[in-house]
């Protein structure tokens, strides 16, 4: 695939983006999922490498592929790794899959009732070599926990900048202004980050990508998914389990998903390769149907 297939995929491919972006802080918890504990590595590259394995066996899995799984989201390590000896962003490539990379470094503390993300210095290089690789697009998150206006409006824009110097490459950004599922204010923060998001799109001249909370009220982001300035926009499972992430992404029409913990929560290391495909399958079906069967 080249830039522009890609682009064509994710405009109105029919399938959903697989979340494989988990970073330092989130691999054991990850490896734990998976049936491995923390006992079984001794230093951070041991780790990596379980972590990097993991991946590389869904990746490779007969029931992964671009039929029903458009892209996925690499964490940095994962892009500079290999599979079966072929860089990881060509393997997704072999298999019409469309690579991303997650590029944000964590969050800061939380201000105003936001998290907003840390500096990155060395972006510009990182993009360089993502590109380099043959990776499509990036991802970046931050956190909104309550309902203050000028947090929210600090995230959104914050987001619009990094996803500015994203396309600045000619990388597609995908910009993910996380809702936090148990805010008590969920409802009013979906309808501030839509405005905020609304505003900033107006300034753009180049599509971006939306990776956004399941809203509250289905329907609400209608006005992105129809935007000429959007690409797509995709849900993140944020917490829930599969069945509940996927009952709610099909009320929403135009969104599929990005999900990380709900397409992976059944895989574990000790299973059989025959185990592990029909288990991917499963809940590789049931993430499909929502994305592309609505209610």
């Amino acid at each position: 695939m080249n830039t522009a297939e890609m682009t064509a995929k994710m405009a109105a491919g029919n399938g959903f983006i697989a979340a494989l972006d988990q970073s330092g802080g989130s691999t054991p918890k990850a490896l734990a999922g998976y049936g491995i504990e923390a006992g079984a590595w001794s230093n951070d590259e041991e780790m990596f490498g379980l972590i990097h394995e993991m991946r590389a066996r869904i990746i490779r899995s007969k029931a992964f592929d671009g039929s029903k799984v458009i892209g996925a989201i690499l964490f940095e390590r994962t892009m500079e790794g290999t599979v079966d000896g072929v860089p990881t962003p060509q393997a997704l490539i072999a298999k019409g899959v469309v690579p991303f990379i997650k590029i944000d470094k964590g969050l800061e503390d939380e201000v105003n009732g936001v998290q907003l993300m840390k500096p990155m210095p060395e972006l510009d290089a990182l993009l360089v070599r993502s590109k380099t690789l043959g990776v499509y697009g990036t991802k970046e998150r931050s956190v909104i926990n309550s309902a203050n206006a000028e947090g929210i409006a600090a995230v959104v824009a914050q987001q619009f900048e990094v996803g500015r110097q994203v396309l600045s490459h000619g990388m597609m950004p995908m910009l993910e202004p996380e809702i936090n599922i148990k805010s008590e204010t969920r409802a009013e923060c979906d309808q501030i980050m839509l405005a905020e998001i609304l505003k900033n799109l107006e300034s753009m001249d180049q599509q971006v990508m939306l990776k956004l909370s399941l809203p509250v009220v289905p329907g609400t982001f209608d006005p992105l998914t129809s935007h000429p300035k959007v690409l797509r926009v995709v849900a993140l499972s944020g917490g829930y389990k599969r069945p509940e992430a996927c009952v709610e992404l099909s009320k929403n029409k135009g969104i599929i998903a990005s999900f990380s913990r709900a397409l992976l929560e059944d895989l574990r290391a000790q299973m059989s390769d025959d185990e592990f495909d029909a288990s991917l399958a499963e809940a590789i079906d049931a993430i499909y149907k929502g994305s592309t069967q609505k209610i």
